[in-house]
């Protein structure tokens, strides 16, 4: 029988085959693909075996792994560093890297791609040298020992970092912008203008953020200091100012305009006021010079003047009006409030300044210790008898007061007066309103007999006019009289002129009439 086998054959392949297998796994074998690397660790060396191959392996060995090979795309690199060397290297795609026996390799990254108006700062760890690339460009990569310099920047400064490379946008300048620059290797500062695109170079860092340029005009001017000389200057040249490295922009006055009936100070570098009118046409606009500022002055409000908080750099030397309140006490100690106000004006500026920084409370309380010195020499019916005449005389029995601080008092009225305490003034309401009832009864009496003298003229003007009608009657009567007895006269003497011409003479008719 042919397939029945040889007696021991069996026996021996499976001592052939122990033999093998005893021999396969003394050595070992691993099959490495195309994408994979083997690292064999012998004794003493390390070996590195690149796929695609199988490798029997050697079997006094520390350790056999088997690892990817890392694909880098074209837009990747990867920063390799030999550990045995020291030395790095920049493994940049497409490709598949296979590592050396002792090389590490670092995360893989994204080559970096920069815009038009982009750019990005190297670091060279080994030469402190600094590489600034600027788009418009892609596959920028650092070197092996480079390092980006504004992640380091801004780790110094606590910025966040890690996320992306440190790409920085250039400084976009309109026609009226300006930027100062400093480089920090030299210490010098440059200053840009617009219109363009600044990109910072190696060492270079902004000097704050971007300023507008400045239009002097004629209502606008600008202080400048000197960094290298520390000297003021004012530019009133109309002009879109740029200020140069070395200069300063302190501030940007503007013109001071002072109405016809206002007054200012100004104290200049020498400590010395100058006064300003808007009366004068030359003082009536100008620019405050270097080391000058407006003296402000501090005056007191409220009608008891208890708060010193009104601030004035203009002083309006109008006639105006100024209320006030205040508390005295009368010879028979009653305690009056008094109200009032005041009209006046400031005629001299120089003497104000000169003895007062509170006008408005000095005079105020000037003219309430006068009022209190004259209130309390006179009783309360005193008081409210010649209020108005005690005015009178506390400001112009004290005009020198007012004077030497340049102050003219038009006027000074009590507008009303109230007892402090609420019993005296129930009193003082019950005097008034008594006052007030006898004052109504008199002008009632006062209409009453203004009505009974009317009528009496009326009487005294009828009999008159009665008179001179009887004296115009007995006028007329007398004229009616005299008329016709002159009527009659005439009419006699009509008759008897024309009887004298017809009746002959008494002689003639004497002798006709004789017998003999």
């Amino acid at each position: 029988d042919k397939t029945r086998r040889k007696p021991g054959t069996s026996h021996h392949q499976k001592n052939k085959h122990k033999k093998m297998s005893g021999i396969l796994s003394l050595f070992g074998m691993e099959s490495v693909g195309e994408d994979e690397q083997l690292f064999l660790e012998h004794m003493t060396t390390t070996e590195v075996i690149n796929g695609p191959q199988v490798v029997w392996l050697p079997p006094f060995r520390k350790r056999a792994d088997k690892r990817k090979a890392i694909s880098l795309g074209p837009l990747e690199y990867c920063c390799v560093r030999n550990t045995m060397s020291g030395e790095q290297r920049i493994e940049r795609g497409p490709q598949l890297l296979f590592l050396k026996a002792h090389d590490h390799a670092d995360v893989v990254e994204k080559v970096i791609s920069l815009k038009k108006n982009e750019f990005i700062r190297f670091l060279d760890k080994r030469t402190g040298k600094v590489r600034v690339e600027k788009g418009e460009q892609g596959q920028v990569v650092p070197t092996a020992y480079e390092t980006f310099l504004d992640e380091a920047t801004a780790t110094a400064t606590g910025r966040p970092t890690g996320i992306g490379p440190p790409i920085r946008q250039a400084i976009d300048l309109k026609c009226n912008e300006y930027v100062k620059i400093e480089d920090k290797s030299t210490g010098n500062i440059r200053v840009e203008r617009g219109e363009q695109l600044v990109f910072l170079g190696g060492f270079e860092e902004l000097v704050g953020p971007k300023q507008q340029a400045v239009d002097i005009d004629v209502e606008h001017a600008v202080l400048l200091r000197n960094k290298r000389t520390g000297q003021q200057s004012l530019i009133t040249e109309a002009q879109k100012f740029f200020p140069s490295s070395d200069e300063e922009i302190l501030e940007v006055r503007d013109l001071i305009k002072l109405a016809e009936y206002e007054g200012c100070i100004v104290r200049g570098e020498d400590g010395q006021d100058q006064f300003f009118f808007g009366s004068n046409a030359d003082q009536r606009c100008f620019f405050l010079p270097p080391h000058s500022h407006m003296v402000e002055l501090m005056w007191s409000r409220g009608r008891r003047r208890e708060r010193r908080d009104l601030v004035l750099t203009k002083v309006d030397l109008r006639p105006m009006y100024m209320s006030f309140e205040f508390n005295c006490r009368t010879t028979d100690n009653v305690e009056l409030v008094l109200e009032g106000s005041f009209f006046w004006e400031i005629v001299d500026l120089k003497a104000m300044m000169r003895f007062t920084s509170d006008t408005s409370g000095d005079v105020c309380n000037h003219a309430r210790s006068k009022f209190i010195e004259r209130v309390s020499k006179v009783t309360l019916q005193q008081f409210m008898n010649g209020f108005n005449a005690i005015a009178e005389k506390v400001h112009k029995d004290d005009d020198t007061f007012y004077t030497q601080r340049g102050v003219l008092i038009h006027s000074l009225e009590v507008t009303g007066y109230r007892c402090a305490e609420a019993s005296t003034a129930q009193i003082l309401e019950q005097i008034i309103q008594e006052t007030t009832n006898r004052m109504n009864k008199l002008q009632q009496q006062e209409s009453a007999n203004e009505v009974a003298l009317q009528q009496m003229a009326g009487e005294i003007e009828q009999e008159q006019s009665k008179g001179a009608l009887i004296q115009a009657r007995i006028a007329n009567s007398e004229q009616t009289a005299k008329m016709e007895g002159i009527a009659e006269g005439e009419r006699l003497n009509s008759f008897l002129a024309t009887t004298a011409t017809q009746i002959p003479d008494i002689a003639s008719r004497l002798v006709c009439s004789d017998p003999s």
